[in-house]
């Protein structure tokens, strides 16, 4: 299964104090070394981590392909066409949002998404859509005519979440909070068998399948075993665990979960 590396939080510690270090660019022969398969970088509209210039140098230097995430907003499709990067992930933002909490919506007439997908690929860049993992999307997907879609993996990660950390507001010793252990689990289950199976028909519409959001070293082993998803773009997780180990061993530890 192929890793792409997310940097953006490199950038959101060097603008908590609007200073020139850490540097982005920095990572990527680290993340070329660790094993790294792609870069992914989100260029947002207001620049709360990512700038242009990272933008531009990342791609015109990095040895590995790049994966640029962004809105449809037409001067983000301006950017992404001038600096023609390996992919463009097309996600929703909203300005409010600490993360991207949701997947494209990608039903029904869609002038500038359709807009920005036919210039991107005139541009000779792969199209991917970042999407919730529903049955309507993917088929969505496949009428946009794109080569990839990401599945938003943040239902999963949440209910892990709830089941396995302190974030669940269960607690073992209450006998009688059991039965929602019981559910989450059931919930935990149906999430990936969801994933599976629109993967799947995904595959069989011919489209590449990605996923995304909330992966962790704890988590990612179970999305790891859905054969039809190629490739994980994982970010927070890896560059939260490297205060503690350094960037390339973090990468080289979420790469060794991975294997199937």
């Amino acid at each position: 299964m192929y890793l792409g590396v997310n940097i953006d939080h490199i950038a959101v510690l060097r603008e908590a104090r609007k200073v020139a270090d850490p540097d982005p660019l920095d990572a990527l022969s680290i993340c070329k070394r660790a094993g790294a398969d792609q870069i992914t970088i989100h260029l947002r509209e207001d620049r709360r981590h990512m700038q242009d210039s990272d933008a531009e140098n990342i791609i015109a230097l990095s040895t590995l392909p790049v994966n640029l995430e962004c809105a449809t907003e037409p001067s983000m499709i301006d950017i992404a066409c001038k600096l023609r990067p390996h992919r463009v992930t097309l996600v929703p933002e909203k300005r409010e949002e600490v993360t991207t909490e949701g997947g494209l919506s990608v039903e029904g007439e869609q002038p500038k998404l359709k807009e920005a997908i036919k210039r991107l690929q005139a541009e000779e860049i792969e199209v991917s859509l970042f999407i919730d993992p529903t049955l309507t999307a993917v088929k969505a997907s496949e009428d946009l005519d794109v080569e990839w879609i990401e599945f938003h993996t943040g239902k999963y990660a949440n209910i892990y979440a709830m089941l396995y950390s302190n974030l669940s507001k269960t607690h073992h010793s209450i006998p009688e909070l059991e039965l929602s252990r019981k559910i989450l689990k059931q919930m935990l289950q149906d999430e990936l068998c969801n994933l599976r199976l629109l993967s799947c028909d995904a595959m069989e519409f011919g489209l590449r399948v990605a996923a995304g959001h909330g992966l962790n070293m704890q988590n990612v082993s179970d999305i790891v075993e859905i054969e039809t998803i190629e490739e994980l773009n994982i970010g927070q997780s890896i560059i939260a665990r490297s205060v503690y180990v350094g960037l390339e061993q973090a990468i080289l530890d979420i790469k060794s979960k991975l294997i199937r």
